[in-house]
């Protein structure tokens, strides 16, 4: 990708003198100006520190799965509806964020996103019910899927040259948060005396400061291409006549491509959300220790951060991305058989291969940016694809917490995830063709 041109401007004074608004309306550039360096720098560091939080509030507590239910008297189908709450959070909250970034502006709304990830992981392992735990890990998840949402506007936002290259950088650093989170939860939790309260809370303290990066950009209400503009406010910079008018989008309900991709998505949800509640508790029951079964997960999860770099680059030079599908289901069902028939004796080798196959999400990413020609239209697709996709995905986990609790064991729900890799595949396939929704509508 291009780089940004060099920037010249510079801030010669400190801001101990002026006032709040004119500190915020020297250092935020309107949508024709070109930003300081040291904004764009500030605003990687956030967007890199917010992508590490936006999935250890999943994989921590996958990771401590069975400690939290003797802790909280949970039921194997109620711990299965723990691991469908992010699927659902994501789709009811992902769909506000849009309006939430054009009344108050994206960056504000990634930085109470952080903080309520922060906020809900302080309280939610202390508040002593199932139902006050599910509602924080909410409140938690409300911040993630709002953010989450909006981190390729801010991409397009503030480098609109490099937006290949910030999203490769945030996508690795959300693997390796979510690698992390399973990696070292359980050994956190044994130096802190064993306690899962104390091993659950500490991943609040990075979301917490990742709140910091974002305070700058709390009054910046500039939009990114693609979303409109909010209504102009009695002060602080205007954002009219920043863009031309884009074509109007069809109706997106009429196109199968994407129909297609909201399956695709929503199926690889349910596979990846599956993974990170219950691939811990499986392994573990094979016999395998807790330590070992978190870095199993950890190791799943780490090959997020090569491939979310690499199948985004090959992606966009083909055509059709059916190909880079059926790969990635072939790596899972057998990691699935695998799991089925020796879970301990090959459990390093069916981590990587589930591991290549929860690289569908970067994929599907990517087909999002492809599948339509015009900002508008990859605004919408990628609401209307991610907010029916999480949708989809909530049955899923639910189900495996019931068919592990009724057949007490895991033959069940292991076929059932293999089962779903082929419905996977076709979506898929049908995702990948090489058209546009315009060209459906």
């Amino acid at each position: 990708m291009p780089d940004d041109e060099t920037q010249t401007s510079t801030l010669k004074s400190g801001p101990a003198a002026r006032t709040s608004h004119e500190f915020h309306a020297q250092r935020l550039p309107g949508a024709g100006e070109p930003p300081a360096p040291w904004l764009l720098r500030l605003i990687a560091v956030g967007l890199v520190l917010a992508a590490l939080n936006l999935r250890p509030a999943i994989t921590s507590l996958g990771a401590l799965l069975e400690e939290v239910r003797e802790g909280l008297h949970m039921s194997g189908s109620v711990a299965g509806v723990l691991t469908s709450v992010p699927p659902l959070c994501f789709a009811v909250f992902g769909v506000m964020a849009p309006r939430l970034a054009r009344r108050f502006g994206a960056g504000a709304v990634v930085c109470a996103g952080m903080a309520a990830i922060a906020a809900g992981l302080v309280i939610r392992p202390y508040i002593g019910s199932t139902a006050g735990f599910l509602a924080a890990s909410a409140l938690a998840l409300m911040g993630i899927a709002v953010s989450n949402i909006l981190m390729p506007v801010i991409v397009k936002r503030w480098f609109p040259d490099r937006v290949g290259t910030m999203t490769g950088l945030y996508s690795m650093a959300l693997a390796l948060g979510t690698a992390l989170a399973a990696a070292v939860t359980v050994p956190v939790t044994g130096a802190l005396g064993g306690d899962w309260q104390a091993g659950l809370v500490v991943w609040a303290v990075p979301a917490a400061l990742a709140v910091l990066p974002w305070i700058v950009l709390v009054r910046d209400r500039t939009p990114a291409p693609g979303l409109p503009a909010p209504a102009p406010a009695a002060s602080g910079p205007s954002a009219s006549g920043s863009a031309a008018p884009e074509a109007p989008v069809p109706r997106i309900t009429r196109s199968r491509t994407a129909w297609g991709l909201a399956c695709f998505f929503g199926l690889q949800a349910t596979a990846a959300y599956i993974t990170m509640g219950w691939m811990p508790q499986i392994f573990r029951d094979a016999g395998v220790s807790a330590g070992t079964a978190g870095l199993l997960l950890a190791v799943t999860m780490a090959m997020g951060v090569p491939l979310a770099f690499v199948i985004p680059r090959v992606a966009s030079r083909l055509k059709q991305q059916g190909p880079i599908v059926v790969v990635l289901g072939l790596c899972g069902l057998i990691g699935y058989g695998g799991l089925y028939l020796a879970p301990a004796a090959g459990a390093w080798a069916w981590a990587l291969l589930l591991g290549v196959a929860n690289c569908a999400f970067p994929l599907a990413l990517t087909m999002i940016g492809m599948r339509a020609r015009s900002g508008a239209g990859v605004v919408r697709l990628s609401a209307f694809a991610q907010s029916t996709g999480y949708l989809i995905s909530i049955p899923g986990p639910l189900l495996v917490g019931v068919l592990y609790q009724h057949s007490g064991g895991w033959g069940l729900p292991i076929a059932l995830m293999a089962g779903l890799m082929i419905p996977q595949m076709v979506a898929g396939i049908l995702a990948g063709r090489d058209r546009t929704i315009e060209d459906e509508c």
